[in-house]
């Protein structure tokens, strides 16, 4: 089973002291205690995001771990990742992420991890990732596309409710036919798929919601998912 839970924000790094997102990404394994490891690529690698990664995952049923590119753990990263049992994409600059990835060949690594049946999860940057293109502001002037990994179809915009330009931007973006058509998640709002196939959406607030967006008629359509709140 091929897993992926694409948050659109949230987690230890936007909610510290609500945890219902990461014990959700955690409860989706079938060991007792997992093995989960931080990849936190898009920020640089940045000491206070790896911190609070262990000092929020330190206190659950886990085994934390991390992978820098900057100060790699080892040789074979092949064999460190296919050691663990979830893998957690922090946010910050996609483009970054997707080159220093595609020069490691680590791109490759996760692919096949996920198709050993380790699941790969994040934020932000870390749910964009997945798709085969998300809305990002990688380039440092406003909002703009991007190709991603193409592990999911279609496109995902997260912080949907967090950021006043998400959402008209990516309406725009589907409507022009610039971007594919497919899912944005609000601020506290994970999307799980399982193969491909997006199962259900959850929250750790009881506002947040994931939507389909897509083009039908020569208009942009968007429709309010169901989304299961997990307090």
């Amino acid at each position: 089973m091929r897993q992926i839970i694409a948050m659109g924000g949230g987690g230890f790094s936007m909610e510290p002291e609500n945890p219902l997102l990461d014990l959700y990404i955690l409860g989706q394994s079938e060991k007792q205690t997992p093995k989960v490891c931080f990849v936190p690529t898009a920020s640089g690698d940045a000491e206070n995001y790896i911190t609070r990664f262990y000092k929020a995952f330190e206190r659950h049923e886990c085994i934390p771990s991390h992978l820098s590119l900057f100060s790699p753990p080892s040789k074979d990263l092949e064999a460190f990742v296919m050691d663990k049992d979830i893998i957690y994409v922090g946010g910050g600059i996609t483009k970054n992420l997707l080159a220093l990835w595609k020069e490691w060949g680590l791109d490759i690594v996760l692919r096949k991890a996920w198709g050993q049946g380790k699941i790969m999860a994040g934020v932000s940057a870390g749910s964009i990732c997945w798709f085969e293109e998300g809305i990002t502001d990688s380039f440092g002037c406003g909002l703009d596309s991007l190709k991603a990994l193409g592990f999911l179809n279609g496109s995902n915009c997260p912080h949907y409710d967090g950021e006043e330009d998400r959402r008209p931007a990516y309406k725009r973006f589907v409507g022009s036919g610039r971007i594919s058509g497919g899912f944005a998640a609000d601020d506290g709002t994970a999307l799980h798929y399982i193969d491909k196939e997006l199962v259900k959406a959850v929250s750790s607030r009881p506002e947040a919601k994931a939507y389909h967006v897509w083009m039908e008629d020569g208009k942009v359509q968007e429709k309010e998912m169901k989304t299961i709140y997990l307090g």
